[in-house]
This record gives structure tokens, sequence and C-alpha cells, in this order.
């Protein structure tokens, strides 16, 4: 089973090795033209809620609080079945997590991608 797993800002060049490029933001990336955002997927049921989004409004200080209220709702049934879904793809292709985010390291894309390849959140 593959589990390679990465995340960028789908601002960057695409890349033969991105494998399967999935945009996990609720909305869409401003000043980005669908044509040029070279994606397979956009998967808004992954995304943080519009809540939780707005509550974070990116403040690093306030990330450890949210992942925490992140990973609560990647546990409800809508959320659930597209968190399988990118279980599914990178089952069998390298797959890419895209943000618009600036700060990706402080992004859902991260904490996705790290729920993602820790065999314990499978059972979460």
């Amino acid at each position: 089973m593959t589990r390679d797993i990465t995340y960028r800002r789908v601002y960057e060049e695409s890349s033969p090795e991105d494998g399967r490029r999935v945009l996990v933001d609720r909305v869409w990336p401003r000043g980005m033209r669908k044509a040029d955002a070279r994606l397979d997927e956009w998967l808004r049921d992954v995304a943080p809620s519009t809540e939780l989004r707005r509550w974070y409004g990116h403040e690093p200080g306030r990330f450890a609080e949210f992942r925490r209220r992140y990973l609560a709702e990647l546990r409800e049934p809508a959320r659930r079945r597209a968190v399988d879904h990118l279980r599914d793809i990178a089952g069998h292709d390298r797959l890419t997590l895209l943000t618009a985010t600036r700060d990706v390291e402080h992004s859902q894309a991260a904490v996705l991608a790290e729920w993602l390849t820790d065999p314990e959140s499978s059972r979460a």
C-alpha cells in the first residue's frame, strides 16, 4: 500500500511527481483560474468547516486547537467518507494535497497528510 502523501500550495507549479492532485480547501483559491490549477479533484467535504476556518484565521498560535477541532470534524460521517476516498487514492498512487494557504505547515493540508499517514488514525 502506498502512503506517499505530500502537501503544498496550489499556486506552485505542478510536477509529474505530484501523482494525484487534490484541492482540500472549502473555497476556490483566490485569483486562480480552474484551467490553471491542474487538479485531479476538488474535495470540499474534507475541508474544515466554515466556522472553524474563520475562527482559526491562520493564526499559528491557534494551530494546536485548530488541529484538535479539525481532527474531530474529520470523524464526522460526511468528512469520514471523503477521508476514506483520499486513503483509497493514496493506496494506489502518490497523493498531493493542495491548499491556497500561505503557511502550509499550519494548514488543514498538513494535518490531513499527517492523519492519513498515521496507521492509528484509521481506527479513530
